[in-house]
């Protein structure tokens, strides 16, 4: 019998050319310098936005050349009955919306101006700005502070740069640990305790689920926020007193985080194999679960919970699991983060 020929080796393709990268700008080589943005004379697109925004009752409050493109931009305050959201943007968030009718008399100022560019009926409409306008039609206010651009294109390059990522739990609970610290550190707000900052700390559960993630960055904050934020309640002590007893609360956290990751990896060992495992061992040692507390109860003791969670997850039996209640775990959501 012939032998049959090898087959020829596969010629190599040859590797596609690497694209230049990119140089990074020199810092200060961009953009518009101070002088340029506060100096530069109206261009005859700015002195037709300002008679558009006077046509419309509103008064220019200052122009200038925006210092990154340099495009003009003219600072002006409109009624707000001539400001309307984009008809193309997302639904408003009532609850979002309620929120900030809520914070901005707090704070007694009204300090984020809107985006808006000309519409065709003598008003404007505004990418940016709808859940600031609902509120402030909530609050009755008369006047909208906005940065007014005559480039109607420009609304919809706004909506495709609204891209911000909101806050997680993790971000919120690590500004709001931060935030208590300083406090703590300042020798003009001594004696300040967590209920005269419980406004801008949001969450009592926040500072000790803030100092978790800053001992360890990996902490499933998640998985335990329902049950802490039961627990939690503000604080009348000095900070730097009641930070002390947040301190330990998250020792106590993180110490139940670890019995729990221990029963997770007997489920592994199981054969689970979900993102879901945490919340699934959580649920089932979690003594509040069915608690339906009346408004006069006072709220869980922490120590106590969180111990009994301690001592559920040391015990947890993974043969009680059973396929389909990781499916609905599953399907319900709510992974470790």
């Amino acid at each position: 019998m012939a032998k049959a020929k090898a087959a020829a080796p596969k010629p190599k393709k040859a590797a596609a050319p690497r694209k230049p990268r990119k140089a990074k700008p020199e810092a200060g080589s961009v953009g518009l310098t101070v002088e340029e943005v506060a100096t530069s004379a109206p261009s005859a697109d700015s002195a037709k936005l300002g008679k558009l925004i006077e046509d419309a009752g509103g008064h220019v409050l200052a122009s200038y050349r925006e210092p990154f493109g340099g495009f003009w931009v003219s600072l002006a305050a409109l009624p707000l009955d001539k400001v309307k959201p984009t008809p193309y943007q997302r639904e408003l968030s009532k609850a979002h919306a309620d929120r900030l009718a809520t914070v901005i008399p707090k704070v007694g100022r009204f300090l984020d101006p809107v985006i808006a560019v000309p519409d065709d009926e003598g008003g404007f409409i505004s990418p940016n700005g709808m859940h600031r306008l609902s509120a402030l039609g909530t609050l009755g206010a008369k006047t909208v502070v906005a940065l007014v651009m005559p480039e109607p294109e420009i609304a919809f390059r706004i909506l495709a740069l609204n891209t911000e990522k909101a806050h997680n739990l993790k971000d919120k609970a690590i500004e709001v640990i931060r935030m208590a610290r300083a406090i703590a550190a300042d020798p003009r707000k001594k004696g300040q305790s967590e209920t005269d900052v419980s406004f801008e700390l949001e969450q009592a559960s926040l500072v000790t689920i803030g100092i978790c993630y800053e001992k360890n960055p990996r902490f499933s904050g998640g998985a335990y926020n329902s049950v802490v934020s039961k627990c939690e309640t503000w604080s009348t002590d000095p900070m730097e007193k009641s930070l002390k007893l947040r301190e330990a609360h998250a020792d106590k956290l993180l110490e139940l985080d670890e019995a729990v990751s221990a029963a997770v990896v007997r489920l592994k060992e199981s054969g689970f194999t979900s993102g879901y495992l945490k919340p699934i061992v959580v649920a089932r040692v979690n003594p509040l679960r069915f608690l339906k507390p009346g408004k006069d109860d006072a709220p869980p003791d922490f120590d106590k919970t969180i111990d009994k969670m301690i001592e559920g997850a040391k015990k947890f039996d993974p043969s009680k699991i059973r396929a389909q209640d990781v499916a609905i775990a599953a399907a319900v959501g709510g992974g470790e983060e």
